[in-house]
């Protein structure tokens, strides 16, 4: 299996950001799929639309962002996910895993 690219995306003022990587490192290895997490530091309007981010923290799992509602919303601002225990600034483990997953199903296509 070729490796799936792990990118978290984040800007420096985000309360999330730490959290959501620590879930995500879980969350890969739980799956089996040790990688590597490349750190995305938005800065600028441009880059969030270079990037299509979506708020921070973000996560695309090659390419992808697999918590993106449509349409997506691109801009320099926190975001909330739904969880089973309500809005979080981060999704949950269990939600990461499956993320993770469907991402590595897809890639077997």
């Amino acid at each position: 299996m070729s490796t799936m690219r792990v990118q978290l995306l984040y800007f420096d003022d985000c309360p999330h950001w730490a959290l959501m990587e620590e879930r995500l490192q879980e969350a890969l290895g739980l799956s089996g799929l040790p990688q590597t997490v490349e750190r995305c530091r938005i800065e600028t309007p441009d880059e969030a639309d270079e990037y299509r981010f979506a708020g921070s923290p973000s996560i695309l799992l090659d390419g992808r962002d697999p918590f993106a509602s449509s349409p997506i919303e691109v801009g320099l601002t926190c975001r909330m996910y739904s969880t089973p225990d309500g809005a979080a600034g981060a999704p949950t483990v269990a939600q990461l895993v499956g993320a993770v997953s469907e991402a590595a199903k897809a890639e077997l296509t």
